[in-house]
């Protein structure tokens, strides 16, 4: 059986009727908080809309589709069109006396789809549908559908077309439906359409189309839906658009070139129910545009060039449930920029910095009922809105500093590691002798370096304590307070020293090894300077961006964590450059030493373990070749994934923040964890030190037990 869809005025405007939204009973739940259906249980925002049922009848996760403008337009479209289908069965005879053999036929319907036709075909005249789409005509002449009265329907999208002659659809005046989509129109002649007195769809998307003139739309008295996506328009004329078509009351022209709006355009429109100007270059509304189109449902502005918004834009717009605004290069929103849209359900603004936003920007829209920003933390501004996205960004969310629970438990766990494995180096370092005074120093000085990035993770799970269920109050606080500045410079101050001492030990290690005899063995004061060279110029590069804020802006304070490893495209350029600089200079060039050094280290280990006969003479020095692997894999497996994220974000690749969040957790500390493993515990000098340390003690309470049993023999004859 075939649905054939029969399109009727009086069932759209019964569609565009606004639909009424709940009442929300602000005495039931605190702002904040909503219900959970009909239990007397309510459940902060964070709750409503993410996924998994926290209410016990699952009313939570209801009404979390965001359904209005034109999704509730064509809902209620197809709902009241749903008792009115016209149904004709498939197997009828055709009745068309003439039709191309090639093609298909039902009914009044002919279906000639992808037929490599030229030219349109000759088919009875009491055809009601007429399908051409995806052949090869280039042209429609003057009066080639002139003999077809009856036509309602006929679809040429996908064809060649980019000549339409002056009187080409002269005579279709019960058209309805026409399909231009997909061609290569470049103009339209004036009153080109005059005689579709019915038609109510006209699709011109993925054209070429340069020019709107009004004249060219005359005519079109009943036009409903006018499609013009994916063309070339550069303007609209300085005049009415709906003069020539009274009815119209849709109208897309996303992705042309229109730089500005001004008021006549829409003045006549007053049947207007979805206006969609996205991705266009527009610059400039002029202020009362949107005052007249009282009906309008749908409004969409996003990805323009809007540097500002008149204040009284919107006013006028009674009936408004979405508003898209969404990545354009606003400089500020307005207060009161929203509050003479009553009905406005759905607001995005996604990809817009709100540096003035404030509560009373929302507080009148009080049927809000979704919200889309572009920093989970603007969401504390909207309480009242029960579903507000995003509700993360990878890192925190609405309730926590850290979104995962495996983050919020692996914080801890990492932190004692990191800080007790180098404190116990420490430690056993300073009781144990050494022969090697200097190497012990710069073991130890890592040790302290890598230490300060476990004081990083034990501040940040701590503070995740402290906001935990309410973090999305304290998070714009939280980011710009001194409190996340410095926790973050602590952060790089451990990880930038760590790499500086790792490659200043590598360094030592390569040339005593390859240069055994022409080495000069650096004294205590000579290592004493270097290490505290290298201490200061960690610290300088950690506090350049506190001291400089006006230069870099908040350089730490971008995410929860207080790290700066993504960069955003609103980011300073100073401070772009300075991320740059560390993670693609300074640390790029110190990973690749280390690789090339340890390479050097093994390749003259195996040399001159080969030019001796007793290979045991040199089985030390291979024992600690088969360690630099692990070393330097350690080291590739901790900066290789924070080198190449800083890469792509630089390179504006989109990153979730949930790859930064695991990063700075996970792969940021391992050298800070396994270093006291890799440099002391499992070397075998330590091992036996420790060794010698434990039998010595065992003999000494060997020797102290001894003497006591003596003295109480002693004691016992006597």
């Amino acid at each position: 059986m075939r649905l054939l869809l029969i399109i009727l005025p009086p069932l759209f405007y019964a569609a565009t009727m606004p639909v009424p939204t709940p009442s929300r009973d602000e005495q039931v739940c605190p702002l904040g908080q909503f219900p959970c259906g009909n239990l007397s249980v309510c459940l902060p925002q964070a709750l409503h809309c993410n996924g998994e049922e926290d209410c016990g009848n699952g009313a939570d996760e209801e009404n979390c589709v965001d359904d209005s403008g034109w999704l509730q337009i064509l809902s209620n479209m197809l709902a009241a069109r749903s008792s009115r289908m016209v149904v004709e069965d498939e197997d009828d005879a055709c009745w068309l006396e003439l039709f191309p053999e090639q093609c298909l036929c039902w009914g009044r319907a002919v279906d000639c789809t992808e037929q490599d036709l030229t030219t349109v075909p000759l088919v009875s005249s009491n055809v009601t549908r007429l399908d051409l789409k995806k052949n090869k005509i280039h042209s429609l002449l003057d009066n080639q559908f002139g003999r077809y009265r009856r036509l309602e329907k006929l679809f040429l999208q996908s064809n060649r077309i980019w000549l339409i002659s002056p009187r080409a659809f002269s005579g279709l005046s019960q058209l309805k439906m026409l399909f231009l989509s997909h061609n290569r129109i470049v103009q339209l002649e004036p009153r080109v359409f005059e005689d579709l007195h019915r038609l109510e769809w006209l699709m011109l998307d993925n054209n070429q189309i340069a020019q709107i003139v009004p004249t060219t739309f005359a005519g079109l008295k009943s036009l409903y839906f006018l499609y013009m996506l994916n063309n070339s328009v550069s303007q609209i004329p300085n005049a009415s658009l709906c003069t020539e078509m009274p009815k119209l009351s849709w109208l897309e022209l996303e992705g042309n070139r229109i730089q500005e709006v001004h008021r006549a355009v829409f003045q006549e429109c007053q049947d207007f129910t979805v206006l969609i100007l996205r991705r266009n270059k527009l610059r400039w509304i002029q202020e009362g545009t949107f005052s007249r189109l009282s009906r309008l449902v749908e409004l969409d502005l996003s990805s323009n060039s809007l540097d500002q918004l008149p204040s009284s834009l919107f006013n006028g717009l009674a009936e408004l449930q979405q508003l898209n605004i969404s990545y354009n290069p606003l400089k500020e929103i307005f207060p009161s920029q929203f509050e003479s849209l009553p009905r406005l359900r759905s607001l995005s603004l996604e990809g817009l910095e709100i540096h003035n936003i404030h509560n009373l920007t929302f507080q009148k829209l009080t049927n809000l009922s979704h919200i889309y920003f572009k920093k989970f933390q603007y969401c504390s501004y909207a309480p009242h809105v029960r579903s507000c996205k995003p509700n993360t960004d990878g890192i925190s969310s609405l309730q926590h500093l850290l979104a995962s629970i495996v983050l919020r438990v692996s914080v801890w766990a990492i932190a004692c590691l990191t800080c007790f494995g180098n404190l116990f180096v420490v430690c056993m370092r300073s009781l144990l002798g050494t022969e090697n005074s200097q190497h012990t120093m710069a073991i130890k000085s890592l040790c302290c370096a890598d230490g300060l990035m476990g004081i990083y993770l034990f501040i940040i799970g701590a503070f995740d304590l402290k906001y935990s269920g309410e973090y999305n109050k304290h998070a714009q606080g939280w980011m710009g307070s001194l409190q996340c500045q410095l926790v973050g410079s602590l952060a790089m101050l451990s990880s930038q020293v760590s790499v500086l001492l790792l490659t200043y030990m590598t360094l030592e290690k390569y040339f005593s090894i390859v240069f055994p005899f022409s080495h000069h063995r650096t004294s205590k004061k000579q290592t004493i300077w270097v290490l505290v060279a290298i201490w200061l110029l960690g610290f300088s590069l950690s506090v350049i961006p506190l001291c400089c804020k006006e230069t870099f802006g908040n350089y730490y304070g971008r995410n929860g964590v207080c790290f700066p490893l993504q960069s955003e495209p609103g980011e300073r350029p100073a401070a772009r450059g300075y991320s740059a600089a560390i993670y693609l200079g300074l640390n790029l060039a110190a990973f690749i030493t280390i690789v090339f050094a340890y390479s050097g280290m093994f390749y003259s280990i195996h040399i001159t373990a080969s030019k001796i006969a007793e290979r045991g003479i040199c089985s030390r020095e291979v024992t600690i070749a088969k360690r630099f692997f692990f070393i330097v894999f350690t080291d590739a497996l901790c900066w290789i994934p924070i080198i190449l994220l800083k890469l792509l974000s630089l390179l504006q690749v989109e990153i979730p923040g949930t790859v930064t969040s695991w990063v700075v957790i996970f792969i940021l500390p391992i050298n800070s964890a396994l270093n006291p493993i890799l440099y002391t515990i499992t070397t075998t000098s330590f091992q036996e030190k420790v060794k010698g340390c434990l039998q010595t003690k065992q003999l000494e309470l060997h020797e102290s037990r001894k003497s006591f049993t003596l003295v109480t023999l002693q004691a016992s004859t006597t």
